[in-house]
């Protein structure tokens, strides 16, 4: 599924969490305007929002269900994208030059 840019998007973080699947994380209670994502932090110390269907939550720590990434698109009005999966109000996409990354669905309209 393709879609258009309406509303432009920089990434806020440089330096995203990667987590593999079956590591172990710590989640944190944190405020997010966004349902269904919770704050984690892996092994190394790096933190970062993680879709919370890709963890399994034990007390404050949780076991990474699937490979993980939070790299986000810088995205303007008008790019072209595709869609390779949805979740909790974002979607991983990929653009015309091969990068994959998040961006928020509202910022996008459907082709």
């Amino acid at each position: 599924m393709n879609c258009k840019v309406t509303k432009s998007y920089r990434s806020a973080y440089s330096d995203p969490i990667r987590l593999q699947s079956g590591s172990i994380v710590t989640w944190i209670n944190r405020e997010s305007d966004w349902q269904g994502w919770v704050w984690c932090k892996d092994a190394s110390g790096k933190e970062g929002w993680v879709p919370e269907s890709f963890i399994e939550k034990d007390g404050g720590r949780a076991t990474v269900l699937r490979d993980y990434v939070a790299a986000e698109l810088t995205v303007v009005v008008g790019d072209g994208l595709e869609i390779l999966s949805e979740e909790a109000g974002w979607l991983w996409c990929k653009n015309d030059k091969g990068a994959c990354g998040w961006v928020p669905k509202e910022n996008v309209e459907l082709e």
